[in-house]
């Protein structure tokens, strides 16, 4: 029987699993984490808005009624292509058809050292460690009796004005503002300044039309926000006194979040294939790679062209569709008794359109309607749209109720349930 391996177990890889579950094939789905998880959320586990629960499923359980699937928790180390092997640290594993979906992580444009001062954004891990750090800065500034030292612990800067700096920016201004102004006694939680910078010259660069971004701005700027445009970060320093650099000015801050850009998993080099600048496998129509149809690449980790020539964005509902259209040329194959097989046809992206939300009631959405014509939408439907959307996509029908009162709950009462200091290393040198 076909043995099919699945390299990566989020949007792209677990769709194509589960699209395969009655396929005649055995299946092998390989991750080095035990969880998939809605990546498009983790920001509201990084400012205390969920719990990592909320928004993550363990693979196993996701996967369980599919007989033909096995899970193998492991990291790969690289594959070899010609010989149809991986190499993971539980050992080698074989395949007849490979997808690999490993996806995408931070990238600081050769700057690596920055990440210990500004993490980014990619994991429960990455989330939770954010989430102890922005908590404890209004810890520490409750005790601070220097006031230059104050401002700089209640000074939080997001890098990056995608959809993800843009949630992240809100929700802390949101959270600073509303939800923890009456639970201090020597500081004024609404007095944190937060700035958001992007390098571009609107938040939201891609994705939106220009009227969307501009009023995404100014809901940001209503909310406290410090909007910096065409502004590059040029240097980031930790230390006892963590700063920012923008040519010769200085922003002290003690928290700094990085959203501004992404590169492909590095297993992608080991294929030996071409690559784009960010390290994304530019692959063929049917996303395969050159010389490898038994190899497919999809999800974020995948440079997609569609037909009519414009870019495939790298967002869920692509790498759900890439999974989907994957899983299905296997199984046509797999079934198939002509030979040579039949052509393959061309990947095209269904553009779902574009959400993002900044704020209570504050949001902007741009989705499609009778064809390329796309319908905006702002305030509270828009808001109203992205949580119905972003909840329908959560993996289970748990996660869909409790992330359902979560909002209900904040929205009524101005809470956030879960504002909880976990261990780190600064809790642990404490302890």
């Amino acid at each position: 029987m076909t043995h099919v391996v699945i390299i990566g177990a989020g949007f792209a890889g677990l769709e194509a699993a589960k699209r395969l579950r009655h396929a005649p094939v055995r299946i092998t789905v390989i991750d080095r984490r035990n969880h998939h998880l809605f990546q498009p959320m983790l920001y509201q586990v990084a400012t205390a808005g969920l719990s990592p629960a909320h928004i993550a499923a363990p693979i196993r359980g996701i996967l369980s009624k599919s007989a033909n699937t096995e899970v193998i928790l492991a990291q790969v180390n690289s594959i070899d292509a010609a010989s149809r092997t991986i190499s993971t640290d539980q050992g080698p594993i074989s395949f007849d058809i490979l997808i690999l979906a490993t996806g995408a992580t931070h990238s600081y444009f050769g700057h690596d050292a920055w990440s210990a001062v500004a993490p980014g954004l990619k994991t429960i891990d990455d989330a939770l460690e954010i989430r102890r750090r922005f908590l404890l800065a209004f810890e520490a500034a409750e005790r601070e009796t220097d006031d230059s030292r104050r401002r700089a612990l209640m000074t939080f800067i997001v890098i990056g004005a995608g959809p993800t700096g843009v949630e992240t920016a809100g929700a802390i201004a949101e959270i600073a503002r509303t939800v923890i102004r009456r639970d201090f006694r020597h500081i004024d939680t609404s007095q944190a300044r937060v700035i958001l910078i992007e390098g571009q010259d609107r938040v939201l660069p891609s994705g939106f039309p220009a009227h969307l971004s501009e009023r995404a701005r100014q809901d940001l700027a209503s909310m406290g926000v410090e909007v910096m445009l065409n502004t590059r970060v040029t240097d980031i320093q930790g230390g006892e006194s963590p700063h920012v650099c923008i040519g010769e000015e200085r922003i002290h801050a003690h928290n700094i979040i990085w959203a501004a850009g992404v590169r492909g998993s590095p297993v992608a080099a080991t294929l030996h294939v071409p690559t784009d600048s960010a390290g994304r496998v530019i692959v063929n129509p049917d996303l395969s790679i050159p010389n490898h149809p038994n190899i497919f690449v999809v999800g974020d980790l995948a440079k997609v062209i569609n037909p009519d020539g414009t870019p495939v964005p790298g967002v869920c509902p692509a790498a759900v569709q890439m999974g989907r259209f994957v899983a299905d040329i296997i199984n046509t194959e797999c079934r198939s008794t002509q030979s040579p097989k039949p052509p393959r046809p061309a990947f095209s992206y269904f553009d779902k359109g574009a959400l993002a939300t900044i704020g209570r009631s504050r949001a902007v959405a741009s989705l499609p309607f009778l064809g390329s014509k796309r319908i905006p939408f702002t305030g509270f439907i828009a808001w109203a749209l992205w949580a119905g959307v972003h909840v329908f996509f959560l993996i289970s029908f748990r996660s869909r109720i409790m992330v359902m009162l979560e909002w209900i709950w904040a929205y009524i009462f101005f809470s956030r349930g879960a504002r909880l200091i976990t261990s780190g290393p600064e809790t642990k040198k404490r302890e």
